[in-house]
C-alpha cells in the first residue's frame, strides 16, 4: 500500500461545524448567519456564457477526442502565452491538454519514468500535492526553500524533477525574472527538469509603474529572458480554473520543451488521459477572449480590498500574497490557534500547516466567496 498523508482538509471538519453555528443578528441581521467558508479556493462565480456556449455546441461527441488536443487549441495555448505571458517562441507541438492541472502536478512524476531511488524537489511551504506525486511514483519527496538546502549534489540526491509555483500558494509570493534564470541555469548544469506550476498568473496584484510594457501577468518559466531562448528541460503547468470560473470542467494544459511534452503525450495515449472534445472546445473559447478575465481579475481585486484591511485589522499580518486567491496571514502564533479565533467569528480558513511544517503560524484566506459572504466577514473581522 501507498504511504500517502492523511488528507487535510478532513481536519476541520469540527472547526467547520463550530463557525457555522455562528450567529449575532447584532453583526450580521437577521439573514447573515452562518458559515464565511474561505478556506478553499473554489470559484464560485458563474462560467462566462462564451466558454458556456462553446461546450454546448460541442455537446455532439460520438468520437473520441485527440489526446494531443487539437491543432486550433494548441496553437491557442501559443498565442495566450505571447498576448498574456510575454512568451512569443511557445511551439504547439509542445502543448498537451490536461484533466485539470491537479491530475498533471500528481501524475508528472510517473509519467516521466521517476521512480524508487529517484528524488523530487518542491518547496517548503506548497500545495500538498507536489510530496504526493512523488509518493504515487515511489520517490523521495524533498521540500527546499532553497537551492542549497539540497546539499552537495551526487547522483543519489540530485532531483530528477524539481517543482515551481508561482504564484505561490498558499503564499502568494511572484518569482522574477533573474529568480527563474538562476533555477534554470542551475537545473540544466545538473541535468534536472523544472516544472513551474503557474495557476494564478493571471491574478497580479503587484503595482506596475504607468506605461509599463511588462506582461499584464507573472513571469514565467517560459519566459525568454529567463531561459536564453530555449525550453528544453522545463515545463509551464497552467489552469483555466482560476481565472475563467472552469473548476468544473478540469481544463488545463502542460507547454514547453516539445520532447518532454511528446513523451508525456506516448504514455498519456496509453493510459487514456484524454480531456473531452466538449471541454476542448471550451477551453479554445476561454483562451481566446480576455475580457472576461479582465472582468474576473476585477472582482476578485474587489474583495481583496475589502478583506485584506479587515484581516489585518482583526490583529493578523499578512505577507506576500502579492498575487493569486489568498491571503497569507500571521499572528505569530500556531496556525491552528488562529484558525479557531476565526471560527469563533464564523469564517473557516486553511491552516498554514496543510502546506508544510514551514506554514504553521500562517493561516490561508481565500478570495473565492460571493460578495455577500465577503462582506459579512468583512463586519465580523471588523
Amino acid at each position: 500500500m501507498l504511504s500517502l498523508p492523511d488528507f487535510p482538509w478532513d481536519s476541520l471538519a469540527a472547526t467547520k461545524q463550530r463557525a457555522s453555528a455562528f450567529c449575532d443578528p447584532a453583526i450580521d441581521g437577521p439573514a447573515g448567519s452562518g458559515l464565511v467558508d474561505l478556506s478553499v479556493g473554489t470559484p464560485v462565480d458563474p462560467t462566462p456564457t462564451v466558454v458556456r456556449d462553446a461546450l454546448a455546441a460541442a455537446s455532439d461527441a460520438h468520437g473520441y477526442p485527440l489526446t494531443w488536443g487539437t491543432p486550433d487549441l494548441r496553437e491557442a495555448v501559443a498565442a495566450w502565452f505571447a498576448a498574456r505571458r510575454g512568451v512569443p517562441d511557445v511551439d504547439p507541438a509542445g502543448v498537451l491538454p490536461t484533466i485539470g492541472s491537479k491530475e498533471l502536478v500528481a501524475w508528472l512524476p510517473l509519467l516521466m519514468g521517476i521512480g524508487a531511488g529517484d528524488v523530487v524537489a518542491f518547496p517548503r511551504v506548497a500545495y500538498p500535492t507536489y510530496d504526493v506525486g512523488a509518493r504515487l511514483a515511489g520517490a523521495t519527496p524533498v521540500a527546499v526553500d532553497a537551492l542549497t538546502a539540497l546539499g552537495p549534489l551526487t547522483a543519489a540526491t540530485t532531483p530528477k524533477l524539481l517543482w515551481l509555483n508561482t504564484p505561490g500558494n498558499p503564499t502568494g509570493k511572484v518569482l522574477g525574472i533573474e529568480h527563474l534564470a538562476k533555477v534554470v541555469s542551475w537545473a540544466r548544469e545538473h541535468g534536472v527538469v523544472v516544472a513551474s506550476d503557474e495557476c494564478y498568473a493571471e491574478l497580479d496584484w503587484r503595482p506596475r509603474a504607468q506605461g509599463s510594457r511588462e506582461p499584464p501577468t507573472t513571469p514565467s518559466i517560459l519566459d525568454p529572458r529567463v531561459t536564453g531562448g530555449s525550453h528544453e528541460g522545463l515545463l509551464c503547468v497552467y489552469s483555466l480554473s482560476k481565472q475563467s470560473n472552469l473548476a468544473g470542467y478540469r481544463g488545463a494544459f502542460v507547454a514547453g520543451d516539445p520532447a518532454l511534452v511528446g513523451r508525456l503525450l506516448e504514455v498519456r495515449k496509453h493510459a487514456g488521459l484524454i480531456v473531452p472534445w466538449p471541454v476542448q472546445r471550451a477551453m479554445l473559447a476561454a483562451l481566446s477572449d480576455a475580457d472576461h478575465v479582465v472582468a474576473q481579475k476585477q472582482r476578485y481585486a474587489a474583495r481583496r480590498a475589502a478583506l485584506l484591511p479587515a484581516v489585518e485589522s482583526f490583529g493578523l499580518r499578512v505577507d506576500d500574497s502579492e498575487a493569486g486567491l489568498y491571503l497569507w496571514a500571521s499572528a505569530g502564533e500556531d496556525c491552528r490557534v488562529s484558525i479557531e479565533r476565526l471560527a469563533e467569528r464564523g469564517i473557516l480558513a486553511a491552516p498554514g500547516d496543510f502546506y508544510g511544517p514551514a506554514g504553521r503560524q500562517h493561516v490561508r484566506i481565500a478570495l473565492t466567496a460571493t460578495d455577500e459572504r465577503i462582506e459579512a466577514a468583512v463586519r465580523r473581522l471588523g
